[in-house]
């Protein structure tokens, strides 16, 4: 293959992955304080505290909240930060 259809190839690639509407899911569990799951999610989203409350309140009561809806690219981002502090997250598309 010539590197003009590779660079073709990949360029397309990379515009399909970019187009992939995914999500980020984050679930509840037993041992992350409110205030630490709080500061993760801002940390990761870039969101104000009181979206960061609302959502960790929301894992809280329902189980898990999405976190952040989007292309698959920001979604890996946001779903590594939120797993660098062992947090349970999932990537769904």
């Amino acid at each position: 293959m010539s590197d003009t259809k590779e660079k073709d190839q990949v360029q397309k690639e990379t515009r399909l992955t970019q187009d992939v509407s995914a999500r980020v899911v984050l679930y509840n569990d037993e041992w992350h304080t409110f205030e630490e799951v709080i500061e993760q999610i801002i940390l990761a989203t870039g969101y104000k505290t009181t979206k960061a409350e609302v959502m960790t309140w929301e894992v809280h009561t329902k189980g898990k909240s999405i976190i952040y809806s989007g292309d698959i690219d920001k979604c890996l981002y946001i779903s590594s930060i939120l797993e660098q502090i062992k947090l349970s997250t999932q990537i769904q598309y």
